[in-house]
């Protein structure tokens, strides 16, 4: 049995049919075919890349940008493998996918709740921000609800909640089995999805001061709103350097009630994010979780994809 000290910080997302796992020695995308074989990809993690993951906040952002880029091309990849798209798709098309799912997302959650706060209280700033931060926060819980009631989605959270439990057995130093891995729990204090929530709540604190200390354009709603965007856009990896930490030391720490006060809240989401899966999804997590690790796996096929 490995020791505690020798253990490493392991991240996941769940995908079509499968997990993303993030190691200390590879991203890892484990899913199940059609047919019931299991197929991975992995892209290999150098020392360069792993140092930048030691260095608190700059961490944070690696994995804001592991959630948006390198998890939508995960998602895509998996439903290929998962026999979901009739034709592969070549690199440019997951780069415009990806680019789109950015810009929906800047529109949605930063331009939307800015543009109405602006409009509703023009000269009010604290009113401005407590309306924005009111409208992402129902637009985030509301898009989350919703889309849990989806037949697709709700494999995926089950996904999801393999992914965590896979998780919880490596950092409980058991052997990595589905059996072990069914019995421990599918809240996780480090969840992507609890990152994002507390990302958002950072954000109400950080762009609140950002408009108090910076000069606001007045009198104009449309340069306002401008003002607005490109502030949110460029103080994203601020927010998420500082969400990050707030989570790991929390994460730790859950006997300290401020701790505790900081990871309920993505805990609660969780009922919602996660459901519990069955043996043959944890075996999925886990092959993924072996192969960040570095470590062989005698039930699954390496998939090598070509650049289109």
């Amino acid at each position: 049995m490995k020791q505690k000290e020798n253990r490493v910080t392991v991240g996941g997302q769940a995908v079509v049919e499968g997990v993303m796992m993030r190691g200390p020695k590879a991203i890892a995308t484990a899913v199940r075919k059609q047919d019931g074989s299991i197929v991975y990809k992995k892209r290999i993690l150098t020392e360069n890349n792993n140092k930048w993951v030691k260095i608190p906040f700059i961490r944070g952002i690696i994995s804001l940008y592991d959630a948006m880029f390198i998890g939508t091309s995960e998602l895509i990849f998996a439903s290929n493998q998962a026999g979901l798209e009739e034709e592969e798709l070549s690199d440019k098309q997951i780069g415009f996918t990806i680019l789109t799912s950015v810009l929906v997302s800047i529109a949605v959650f930063m331009w939307l709740p800015s543009a109405v706060g602006g409009f509703l209280f023009p000269s009010n700033i604290v009113m401005q921000n407590l309306t924005e931060a009111i409208i992402k926060l129902l637009l985030f819980l509301g898009y989350i609800f919703g889309i849990s009631f989806l037949k697709d989605i709700k494999r995926v959270f089950e996904y999801h909640g393999a992914e965590h439990k896979s998780i919880m057995n490596y950092e409980l130093h058991k052997e990595l089995t589905p059996k072990n891995a069914k019995v421990c729990t599918r809240f996780h204090p480090r969840c992507g999805t609890s990152f994002l929530l507390l990302v958002m709540l950072v954000s109400i604190i950080v762009f609140s001061l950002v408009d108090f200390i910076l000069p606001m354009p007045k009198g104009n709603h449309l340069f306002m709103v401008l003002y607005k965007l490109i502030t949110r856009v460029l103080f994203v990896p601020f927010v998420a350097g500082i969400s990050y930490e707030f989570q790991r030391w929390s994460s730790f720490h859950l006997d300290n009630i401020f701790a505790k006060m900081i990871a309920i809240p993505g805990m609660w989401l969780q009922k919602i994010t996660t459901r519990e899966p069955d043996e043959s999804q944890l075996e999925v997590a886990i092959v993924a979780l072996k192969v960040s690790l570095g470590e062989e796996v005698n039930n699954a096929t390496e998939v090598f994809v070509e650049k289109k």
